[in-house]
């Protein structure tokens, strides 16, 4: 498939978010592999882009090393953009980032997109194993943007360059599940990514905010936002609410405090959860933004969602434990683009 060969649904093109997760009796390794082949078939049904997320001291992740995972993928596929959903940006010297995807660009010229959150991804103890202080955090994240905008410009202000780096076009992304990220994309005329996979009930004010206040850049002329979206597809409804055990169990057990990897799917999770802990689940996993079964089901709740948002683009996770179902649930989303 050549790279005009992108589909799209609804007239807007669809992506793939990986959290390179490592199931229960697996590690790593095979999580890379599994990653590569997501991939190698989101690219030829597709798919506009494939983002992995920093994540940290999270035994069920593997994701962690992510400038290294994305030079991976893009080395084992041919054209689909590949790029962070996102680098934890507080959690490192800026100089260090733009190096890292200067070099990311340089190797893969027009491929790479970096998307920035502001969020630690870890704990308070992994933040300070990862900065060596905590001088540094979220409210410092403009100013690390507008570092790292500097060491991809033609002519920094900087004394200090970033080779590889300096001068190349690298998409940044901004990353948010609340108003503040928003607010900062649409002041600086960036691309905004909201995480309505996790954070649902924000998404609307989000979105509103990021339009109504953005203003145009050089980068971007008119507000472009992405949503994200969970989806577990199966043949049947009943099978894909089977499936979807493994992404309820993992919000369970970080709701308990439990650092586990990704389980496999159950008959009953009603079993497992009280009414109290199925309810807080259910607020992170809203079924407008996690959408779970048949074709006919996923379609309308794919409609639906975007006509809600407006979105210009959605990513899609899929948490699903034997990479042949999560395989088959992308293949599904596929079937329905045009």
């Amino acid at each position: 498939m050549s790279k005009n060969q992108l589909k799209t649904f609804n007239n807007i093109p669809l992506s793939v978010l990986d959290l390179a997760p490592i199931a229960e009796g697996s590690d790593a390794s095979q999580s890379f592999k599994e990653s590569v082949e997501l991939a190698q078939h989101v690219e030829r049904w597709g798919f506009n882009r494939f983002w992995l997320a920093e994540h940290h001291n999270m035994p069920g992740i593997a994701s962690s090393a992510t400038s290294v995972l994305i030079s991976h993928i893009a080395g084992k596929t041919n054209h689909i953009r590949v790029g962070s959903g996102g680098v934890m940006l507080p959690n490192h010297a800026t100089l260090v980032i733009a190096e890292q995807f200067g070099t990311l660009e340089s190797l893969f010229p027009g491929r790479i997109d970096l998307g920035l959150g502001r969020a630690p991804g870890s704990d308070q103890a992994t933040a300070y194993a990862l900065r060596r202080t905590l001088n540094m955090g979220p409210n410092d994240f403009p100013m690390q943007v507008n570092e790292l905008q500097d060491y991809f410009a033609k002519e920094p202000v900087s004394r200090v360059k970033a080779v590889p780096g300096q001068g190349l076009d690298i998409p940044i992304w901004l990353l948010g599940s609340s108003d503040f990220s928003a607010r900062l994309a649409a002041q600086k005329g960036l691309y905004f990514s909201f995480a309505s996979h996790f954070a649902p009930a924000y998404t609307i004010p989000a979105l509103k905010l990021y339009r109504d206040n953005f203003q145009a850049s050089e980068t971007l002329q008119k507000p472009y936002a992405m949503v994200g979206v969970n989806v577990i597809a199966a043949e049947t409804d009943e099978k894909a609410r089977y499936l979807a055990s493994s992404h309820q169990l993992q919000f369970l057990n970080i709701r308990k405090g439990l650092a586990t990897k990704l389980q496999p799917p159950i008959d009953n999770i009603d079993e497992v959860w009280s009414p109290m802990e199925r309810a807080a689940v259910e607020q992170s996993l809203d079924p407008r933004t996690t959408i779970i079964g048949s074709p006919d089901t996923v379609k309308r709740g794919l409609e639906a969602f975007q006509e809600a948002t407006e979105a210009d683009e959605m990513i899609i996770s899929s948490q699903i434990y034997h990479l042949e179902d999560r395989l088959r649930s992308y293949e599904i989303v596929a079937e329905l683009m045009d």
